[in-house]
C-alpha cells in the first residue's frame, strides 16, 4: 500500500478541500480548523526541509490571527538567526506555490524584521499579529516582544499615520454600512478597521468599546468566507449577483436581510472606531501638554460623565442644564441625574450638536442605562430638544450615531427599527433608509429660513420615509405612522395633520413638476388643492429639495429645481388669490390678569410684572418646564430691546413673546409683553430681582447691551456649528392693513431679541405688536411696525429697516 506524503501539495489540497466541504464546519470554527491544518502542513514542510534550530516559521497578518478564509493568502515570515537560508526558504515556498495557495512571504533576521517594521507601517501591523507556527519558539517570542515594545514606544508617531491610512482607505472604498456592493475588508467599518482597533489596543494608549464588536467581526468574517466559496475567488466585494447565494449559504432569509446584517456590523465597527480615534487624539494632545493637566486611560477607572472627576484637574464649561463640555465632548454635570430627568439625554444631544461637539461615550452609555422612558405625550421640552438636535445640520450626525448605537433612538421612536440599516436597491440612493432620513434633516436644517415652521420641516424630514419598513406605498404607510408618532411627540391636531399631509405628498411636487405640464392651470389647481395653504406649500417645497439632495447627486439637478420652483411659484399665486391667511399666533385679547397689570403700569408709571411657573402636563415629576412672564410698561422708545436685554442678562431664554399696545385708563399707551421664558441653566431669577433690573435699565443705570457684550467677551471661545445666516424680510402687502410686518428668521442665541429691538429703536420705528417664537434652535419672529405717526412704513423705508436689522444680526 502506498502512503501519501503529508508534505506533498496534493495531500494538503485534498485535506483542505475535505475541510471546506464539511457542512458541520462553518464560520469561526472553520477558519480556526483551516489555520490549524495549514500550521501542521507548514510544520512538516519546515521539518522536511532540514531547518536548523536557529529558524522559526511565523504566521503574520490574518493568518497570524487565525482568520484564514477559504481564499486567504498565507502571510509567512521565515525568521532566522543569520547565515545562508535561501535554499531552505525555497524548499518551503515552492510546495506552497505548487498547492495553489497564494503566498506573501519574507525571510529576515530579528533585527531586519524590526528595521523593516520601523520603515513600513503595514509591515509593522502584520508583525503585531505574529504567531509561532514551527521551529524555534523562543525566536518567535523575541520577535513578538520586540515588535510590541517598538509599537508602544512609537505609538505617538505611528497612530496618526494609522489614522491617515484609514481615512485614505475610506475615501477610496466608501463606507461599508451604506454601499450596495460593500468591500468587506477595505471599506470604512470593514475588517481592516477591526485590525486597526486591535493595533490601537496593543499600543496601550486606548481601547475600543467592545459591545458588539466581536460579533460584528465574526459576522463579516462569515460573510467573507461564504463569498470566497460562492465565487471561487479571493474577492472582498459583496457584489449584487453574489448576494442571494451568499445569503442562502449562511441560512439568511434573503439578500436584503443579509445586507442589513452586514450594515449593522459595519456601523458597529465604524462607531467603535470613531470613539477610539477620538480618545487617541485626545490622549496624544494631552501628552503634548502633560505638564498642564492630568493624563489617563480613557476606558478604565472613573468613567467620563460619571460625575466622579478629580477636583481641579479638568475644565468643565456649562452647555445646558445638566450638561457640560469637557475635553471637547459633552458630558453630564456632576449633579445630573438621568433617572429623574427623562429629557436629559435629548438635551445633552442637542447641546452637543449645537456646540459642534460629540457626546462622550461613557456619557451616552450612562444615559442609555439610567434614563426612564419618555412620557407620552412628550413634554414640550423633549420635542424642542429633538428639533434643536436636528437643526444642528452636519453636527447632528455623529451625535445621532452615538444615540443610535446605544439604542436610544429606537427607544424614543420605536418605528425607527423598521427602517434601521434597511438597504435601498436603487442606484440613485447613496444611503440606507435610516441614514437617508437623517441626511434629509441635515439638508433641511440649511433651509429653515425659508419656512414659517422650521420645527415641522425638520421633523417631517426625519420621518418622511418612515413607511418604507412596511408593505405597500411607503407614502401612504408613512402617513398613518406619522399621525401616531406626531401625537406621541405632543404636536396638536393641526400640526399632526400638517405632518401627515407632508409625508403623504413628499414626492408630489417633483413628480408633478417633471411629469405634468406645470403651466397647465389644472396642474396648478391640483397642487393648490392638495397643499391647501401657503405654509404647507413652502414646507413641501423645502422638503422636496432636502429629500432629493439627500438621495444622491442623480436625484436633483438645476433643471428639476427650476421646474419645481416654477410650479411652486404658480401655486403660491393661486393660494394668495384666495386671500392670505392671518399670521400664525395672531394676538388675542388680554386676560384679566394682564389688563390688571396694564392698569397698574398706567397709574404708577412703573413696570408691573407677574411670574407664573408653567408645569408641563405630561411631566411625570411635575417639574416646571418654563415660566410665563407678563409685563406691562408705559410705552417709550426702545422698550423691546431693553426688556429683552434684561432677560438675557438674567439667563432667561425667550421661547415665545406676544407684544400688544393697550390704553386701559386713557392716560396713554401701555405695552403689554406676554413672555414664555426658560432658565438657561435651570435656575429661575426671583421676580424682585427682575423688577429691580428693569427699573435700573429704564432709568439708565444699567446698560444691558454693554453688560451682555462684557459677558460674551469674558466667556471662553467655543467652536460650534455654522448655522444658516439670518433672514430678515418685509412681508408682502396684505399681511396687515395698519402696519408693516417685518419677519425675522435666525439662529437663536442669547441676546438675539435685544439686538433686534435695539436695531428697530435705532431705525426710529414703533413696534406695535410682536410675535416671537423659538422652534428648536431657530427663532421665527414677526414685528408689526409703524412710523412715529402710527402709519405703515413706506416700502423703501421698510426695506431700509430690514437691512438695518439684518446688519445687526451679523
Amino acid at each position: 500500500m502506498t502512503t501519501i506524503d503529508p508534505t506533498e501539495p496534493a495531500a494538503h489540497q485534498s485535506a483542505r478541500a475535505a475541510l471546506l466541504a464539511d457542512p458541520e464546519l462553518t464560520g469561526r470554527r472553520r477558519r480556526a480548523r483551516l489555520a490549524a491544518l495549514t500550521d501542521r502542513w507548514l510544520a512538516a514542510l519546515l521539518a522536511g526541509a532540514g531547518a536548523p534550530d536557529s529558524v522559526a516559521l511565523v504566521a503574520v497578518g490574518g493568518y497570524g490571527r487565525g482568520e484564514l478564509s477559504p481564499r486567504s493568502d498565507l502571510d509567512l515570515l521565515l525568521l532566522h538567526g543569520g547565515g545562508a537560508v535561501a535554499a531552505l526558504a525555497d524548499r518551503i515556498w515552492y510546495p506552497v506555490w505548487d498547492s495553489g495557495v497564494a503566498l506573501d512571504h519574507s525571510v529576515r533576521t530579528l533585527a531586519e524584521a524590526r528595521a523593516v517594521a520601523a520603515e513600513d507601517l503595514k509591515a509593522q501591523l502584520g508583525l503585531l499579529d505574529a504567531r509561532h507556527v514551527a521551529g524555534n519558539a523562543e525566536l518567535t517570542a523575541q520577535l513578538r516582544s520586540a515588535v510590541l515594545a517598538d509599537w508602544r514606544a512609537g505609538a505617538a508617531e505611528r497612530l496618526p499615520q494609522l489614522g491617515e491610512l484609514g481615512r485614505e482607505r475610506a475615501e477610496r472604498h466608501g463606507e461599508l454600512a451604506f454601499l450596495l456592493e460593500p468591500d468587506l475588508k477595505e471599506a470604512r467599518g470593514g475588517l481592516r478597521d477591526v485590525v486597526a482597533l486591535d493595533a490601537i489596543a496593543a499600543s496601550w494608549l486606548a481601547d475600543a468599546p467592545r459591545d458588539g464588536l466581536a460579533e460584528a467581526r465574526e459576522l463579516l468574517g462569515d460573510v467573507r468566507d461564504e463569498l470566497h466559496l460562492a465565487t471561487g475567488r479571493a474577492t472582498e466585494r459583496l457584489s449584487l449577483q453574489d448576494q442571494d447565494q451568499v445569503a442562502r449559504q449562511l441560512g439568511v432569509l434573503d439578500a436584503d436581510t443579509l445586507l442589513r446584517q452586514v450594515y449593522r456590523a459595519g456601523r458597529t465597527v465604524a462607531y467603535a472606531g470613531d470613539v477610539t480615534w477620538r480618545a487617541v487624539d485626545r490622549l496624544l494632545a494631552a501628552r503634548q501638554s502633560r505638564g498642564r493637566r492630568s493624563f489617563g486611560f480613557p476606558f478604565t477607572g472613573l468613567g467620563r460623565g460619571s460625575g466622579a472627576v478629580a477636583r481641579g484637574t479638568v475644565e468643565r464649561r456649562p452647555l445646558a442644564e445638566g450638561v457640560v463640555e469637557q475635553d471637547g465632548e459633552a458630558v453630564l454635570a456632576q449633579a445630573a441625574r438621568p433617572a429623574a430627568d427623562p429629557v436629559l439625554w435629548l438635551r445633552a444631544a442637542a447641546a452637543a450638536a449645537q456646540a459642534g461637539l460629540t457626546v462622550g461615550h461613557a456619557t451616552v452609555r450612562r444615559l442609555a442605562a439610567e434614563s426612564r422612558p419618555m412620557p407620552v405625550p412628550w413634554p414640550d421640552e423633549a420635542r424642542e430638544q429633538l428639533v434643536t438636535l436636528l437643526g444642528a445640520g452636519e453636527a447632528c450626525v455623529p451625535v445621532w450615531e452615538a444615540l443610535e448605537a446605544e439604542g436610544l433612538i429606537t427607544r424614543l421612536l420605536p418605528d425607527w427599527e423598521r427602517v434601521r440599516w434597511r438597504p435601498q436597491r436603487n442606484a440613485v440612493h447613496v444611503w440606507t433608509v435610516d441614514r437617508h432620513l437623517v441626511e434629509t434633516a441635515v439638508r433641511a436644517a440649511a433651509m429653515t429660513r425659508r419656512v414659517a415652521r422650521p420645527d415641522l420641516l425638520l421633523v417631517v424630514a426625519l420621518l418622511h420615509d418612515i413607511g418604507k419598513g412596511w408593505p405597500g406605498d411607503h407614502s401612504e404607510a408613512g402617513e398613518v405612522i406619522v399621525r401616531d408618532v406626531a401625537a406621541r411627540m405632543g404636536f396638536d391636531q393641526d400640526d399632526t395633520e400638517s405632518l401627515a399631509l407632508l409625508v403623504r405628498h413628499h414626492l408630489t411636487l417633483v413628480d408633478t413638476a417633471t411629469r405634468r405640464d406645470p403651466d397647465d392651470p389644472a396642474t396648478v389647481d391640483l397642487i393648490a388643492k392638495t397643499v391647501g395653504t401657503v405654509q404647507h406649500l413652502e414646507l413641501l417645497h423645502a422638503l422636496t429639495e432636502a429629500d432629493a439632495t439627500a438621495t444622491g447627486p442623480a436625484a436633483w439637478s438645476a433643471w428639476r429645481a427650476s421646474l419645481v420652483a416654477g410650479l411652486v411659484e404658480r401655486v403660491a399665486a393661486v393660494l394668495a388669490g384666495e386671500g392670505p391667511p392671518g399670521p400664525a399666533g395672531a394676538p388675542t385679547t388680554a386676560s384679566v390678569e394682564e389688563e390688571r397689570l396694564a392698569v397698574e403700569a398706567a397709574r404708577t408709571g412703573e413696570p408691573a410684572l407677574l411670574l407664573r411657573a408653567e408645569v408641563a402636563h405630561s411631566s411625570a415629576a411635575g417639574e416646571a418646564m418654563g415660566v410665563e412672564l407678563a409685563l406691562a410698561l408705559p410705552d417709550r422708545p426702545g422698550l423691546l430691546g431693553t426688556v429683552a436685554g434684561v432677560l438675557a442678562l438674567n439667563r432667561l431664554t425667550v421661547r415665545a413673546l406676544t407684544l400688544r399696545e393697550l390704553d386701559p385708563i386713557g392716560a396713554g399707551p401701555v405695552l403689554l409683553f406676554s413672555w414664555r421664558v426658560a432658565a438657561e441653566f435651570g435656575e429661575l431669577p426671583e421676580a424682585a430681582r427682575l423688577r429691580a433690573d428693569l427699573r435700573r435699565a429704564l432709568d439708565g443705570s444699567l446698560d444691558p447691551g454693554r453688560r451682555l457684550a462684557e459677558r460674551d467677551a469674558a466667556a471662553p471661545r467655543r467652536r460650534g456649528i455654522t448655522p444658516p445666516p439670518p433672514l430678515v424680510t418685509v412681508a408682502p402687502g396684505g399681511a396687515s392693513a395698519s402696519a408693516t410686518v417685518l419677519e425675522v428668521r435666525a439662529h437663536d442665541m442669547p441676546g438675539l431679541l435685544h439686538r433686534i429691538g435695539r436695531a428697530l429703536d435705532g431705525a426710529g420705528v414703533r413696534v406695535r405688536t410682536a410675535l416671537v417664537s423659538t422652534l428648536g434652535a431657530d427663532a421665527v419672529d414677526a414685528f408689526y411696525l409703524t412710523d412715529p405717526a402710527g402709519r405703515p412704513l413706506e416700502p423703501q423705508a421698510a426695506r431700509r429697516v430690514a437691512e438695518q436689522v439684518q446688519e445687526a444680526l451679523r
